[in-house]
């Protein structure tokens, strides 16, 4: 779901001469799109903590999924800031994109029922999910479903001309 582009700006100090903004929607663009997510999150010790996921983009924020007892879990427990970022694996060519956020759980059972159709949707039907007692439920599994609305984010173009752009949201 498309939001109102937030105002871009370019960081000229990382972008090649002529490089423009990426526009929000190439941002949503690879948020929709993108098949695997790295999520950073912070141990109570303070240690950074960085995994692979799977994500969607769902009404103007990510949201990703994790067990109750994942480090992931625990760690946002104790601070919810996360950053979570998507791309390509080039040098070269394509965008990377960084969404810097507040974690938060969601448990209400309407918009998990939307969000696992969203899981199915972007994944296939591996990614089943019933909803049940405010989180997914499958294969006896329980996982936790948090979005992260984006405060601030970045998009690195990446090929002539490279460009790195910043967005500050809510």
């Amino acid at each position: 779901m498309s939001q109102d582009a937030p105002s871009a700006e370019l960081n000229a100090d990382f972008s090649s001469p002529g490089a423009k903004p990426t526009e929000w929607s190439r941002v949503e663009e690879v948020l929709s799109g993108a098949g695997a997510f790295w999520v950073s999150t912070v141990r109570p010790d303070g240690r950074p903590h960085v995994t692979p996921l799977i994500a969607v983009w769902w009404d103007g924020a990510l949201h990703f999924a994790t067990g109750p007892g994942e480090r992931k879990a625990l760690n946002l427990a104790e601070n919810p800031e996360v950053v979570l970022t998507a791309g390509t694996p080039t040098w070269d060519a394509g965008t990377d994109v960084v969404v810097e956020g507040r974690a938060e759980r969601v448990t209400d059972e309407a918009v998990l029922q939307e969000l696992a159709g969203a899981w199915q949707s972007a994944y296939g039907p591996d990614w089943a999910f019933e909803v049940r007692e405010g989180a997914f439920e499958a294969d006896g599994g329980v996982a936790w479903v948090f979005r992260v609305p984006p405060r601030t984010v970045f998009a690195f173009a990446k090929g002539e001309p490279f460009g790195q752009t910043r967005w500050r949201l809510g």
